[in-house]
């Protein structure tokens, strides 16, 4: 495991090839762990000496879009029996398709290609994610219901949930997920923290309390 990290920080400065030392350092909006965190943050970072902090998130979401829609590609990027280079040309096609990409983004590849990353690249795109979302004070709020929820009842709880503590006065980023297993009610993920209203739930503690008093 150190000698990843080794390779990681050795790599870095990769990231910020192409612009002069900024006078003073740059920090992160928030911490991330782990090797995937590590790469967004030295890219973040990096980005925003070069002020190119929204060229970069344009670059990833476009990766992002391809990783999902096409399972094809997917499974390119993670095959072990591709070689390095024709991943790394694949992803540079994917990118030049929606424009000339940033410099950093191809640097962030590169790096990827030569430590065998490159299947590891959503991991990072979410990392970064979580950074832009943090740098324009947002919060993710994540609401699961059995259906969709239709504008006014998904409106109520984001103005309830706005005005609690929980947003901690931060902008939320709101997306109804739906999963039909939790049979009603609704599950509430704001940040880190959670909220289980949900039937499947209700069921779940009733079913424990019934069995305990056997």
């Amino acid at each position: 495991m150190a000698s990843r990290f080794t390779r990681l920080t050795t790599s870095v400065p990769k990231l910020a090839r192409g612009y002069a030392a900024a006078p003073t350092s740059v920090k992160a909006p928030i911490t991330l762990f782990g090797l995937e965190g590590r790469y967004a943050t030295a890219l973040y970072t990096a980005a925003v000496r070069q002020n190119s902090l929204d060229a970069v998130e344009k670059d990833l979401n476009t990766f992002a879009q391809a990783i999902k829609k096409d399972e094809a590609f997917r499974s390119f990027l993670e095959n072990p029996t591709v070689p390095r280079a024709t991943k790394l040309g694949g992803l540079n096609e994917v990118v030049k398709k929606a424009g000339k990409p940033s410099e950093l983004t191809g640097n962030l590849l590169e790096v990827l290609a030569a430590n065998g990353r490159l299947n590891t690249l959503h991991k990072v795109i979410e990392s970064y994610s979580e950074l832009m979302s943090a740098h324009r004070n947002e919060l993710p709020l994540v609401v699961t219901s059995a259906k969709p929820l239709d504008k006014s009842a998904l409106n109520k709880i984001v103005e309830s949930l706005q005005k609690s503590k929980l947003a901690d006065g931060k902008k939320l980023l709101v997306s109804n997920k739906v999963k039909p297993d939790i049979l009603g009610g609704v599950l509430v993920e704001i940040g880190d923290k959670s909220i289980d209203l949900t039937v499947s739930s209700k069921l779940a503690k009733l079913n424990k309390l019934v069995t305990d008093s056997v």
